[in-house]
């Protein structure tokens, strides 16, 4: 039962991409602002979460979300751990400002849905080609953030496996320390349901812990990333304590 509910709530996803991203290159061909566009994405991905939850039976307890900035032109950086395609679905659908992804240029080759966040105001980068594609980062990163935009970083850089950690890189806490706005950290325990690399998923919760923001002022990027590292890594012990014997 479990396989046939994936494949349905893939070929669902597969479907349904194709009109939104046929209204986004529409309404981008009439002037739309980069703001519908985004709209229109987010709306696609709640609709995919949500079909998660009547399909597969994968639920997300969501705490914390009082701890996020309520200033509409405050950036952030968001700094989520790492486990599965689900979050990256779900921090669109939960959060309240737009978020601008950081992702390898290769996904733009997808069809139609690498087509979609082409379009969108997304940070896309060659990770061949290190240093320049950090400068990328950085200005780029500074400006969604000046505007309001939330930057949304996987400091792992790929999914760990449940109960693992994979090294935390100081991309997300160097950006906010240049651009000086304060990093979230988030927890998410995406794996329960959703294992990395897995096709059949499982009926279940998700949860996702939101923590205090935490300020960049005059910190060191090592510092401060270790710094969400271990309130992540602890908070994922504290939601999941089977993973971690």
């Amino acid at each position: 039962m479990a396989l046939i509910r994936s494949i349905v709530h893939l070929l669902w996803m597969a479907l349904t991409c194709v009109p939104y991203t046929l209204l986004i290159l529409v309404v981008r061909l009439f002037g739309a602002s980069t703001r519908t566009r985004y709209r229109i994405a987010r709306a696609w991905l709640k609709l995919s979460v949500d079909a998660a939850r009547v399909i597969m039976g994968i639920r997300t307890r969501i705490t914390g979300m009082e701890h996020l900035p309520t200033d509409p032109k405050q950036g952030v950086v968001l700094l989520v751990k790492h486990q599965s395609t689900y979050e990256t679905f779900l921090m669109p659908a939960i959060m309240p400002r737009p978020l601008a992804y950081v992702f390898k240029r290769e996904l733009l080759r997808i069809p139609f849905f690498g087509w979609s966040i082409g379009s969108l105001d997304m940070i896309h980068i060659d990770r061949g080609n290190g240093a320049r594609a950090f400068v990328k980062v950085l200005q780029q990163g500074r400006k969604l953030l000046g505007q309001g935009t939330w930057v949304i970083m996987f400091p792992e850089g790929t999914r760990a496996a449940r109960g693992e950690k994979g090294q935390y890189k100081s991309g997300g806490t160097r950006l906010a320390v240049d651009a000086g706005v304060p990093v979230v950290p988030i927890a998410v325990t995406s794996a329960k349901v959703w294992p990395r690399k897995a096709f059949i998923k499982r009926p279940g919760t998700v949860d996702v812990s939101i923590g205090q923001p935490i300020s960049s002022e005059g910190r060191q990027p090592d510092e401060l990333m270790r710094e969400v590292e271990a309130w992540i890594e602890a908070e994922m012990r504290r939601l999941d304590p089977e993973a971690y014997p």
